[in-house]
């Protein structure tokens, strides 16, 4: 197994999932209708990557079927008391089999992963051709930016954050068709997984 998160983020998690939901800021969904226009196939299923307790995912619950995976068990245990389908899983070895998902959403989590191209080798394996991988993150070339990456590096956080362009990079080196959607504080970076849209197959294994 490559390793879900830095060591001092799973304790983090582990130990703050009770307060988490009350302690963040109610996520939005505007940019996924972006996102998954990128799509060259319809986008129903979804899987939200290092998808905590499920707040995103409960959000795009609404229009989307979406399905969460994270490492830390508090965490997933949260998201699975919303009602939302979970698995515990690492990021570089996911139980889904190939083509499962129409797309996969990393929001505020591609700075926990620590083998990011694993995660992301693995996001495209399992979103089906035409789907796409999105990243939404912090972009730590802004001053809240490296704000938010000191305050984690003080809670003992292994955050390693990347610029929009690095992650476009990053998912072109997956093997994906990328583009950066929208920069500032939090960007969003998006790759299109190649190949014609064949089916549906949505599996578990």
């Amino acid at each position: 197994m490559t390793g879900w998160l830095g060591r001092g983020d799973v304790r983090f998690f582990d130990r703050g999932a009770r307060l988490y939901d009350a302690l963040m800021w109610p996520p939005t969904t505007d940019w996924a209708v972006e996102a998954f226009a990128f799509a060259d196939r319809p986008i129903e299923r979804v899987l939200d990557l290092a998808g905590g307790t499920g707040r995103v995912a409960d959000a795009l619950a609404e229009e989307y079927d979406p399905l969460v995976a994270d490492f830390s068990g508090p965490m997933l245990a949260r998201a699975a008391a919303r009602g939302l389908a979970t698995v515990r899983a690492d990021a570089g070895c996911l139980p889904l089999a190939d083509d499962a998902v129409d797309a996969a959403v990393i929001v505020d989590a591609y700075h926990h992963l620590p083998e990011r191209q694993s995660a992301l080798a693995e996001a495209a394996r399992v979103v089906a051709p035409g789907g796409v991988v999105v990243i939404r993150d912090f972009d730590p070339a802004t001053v809240p930016g490296r704000g938010i990456a000191v305050f984690e590096a003080l809670f003992g956080m292994d955050s390693q954050f990347v610029t929009a362009d690095a992650a476009s990079q990053e998912l072109t080196r997956a093997g994906l068709q990328s583009r950066v959607l929208d920069r500032g504080t939090v960007y969003t970076a998006v790759g299109k997984v190649p190949g014609e849209p064949v089916g549906d197959g949505r599996a578990a294994e």
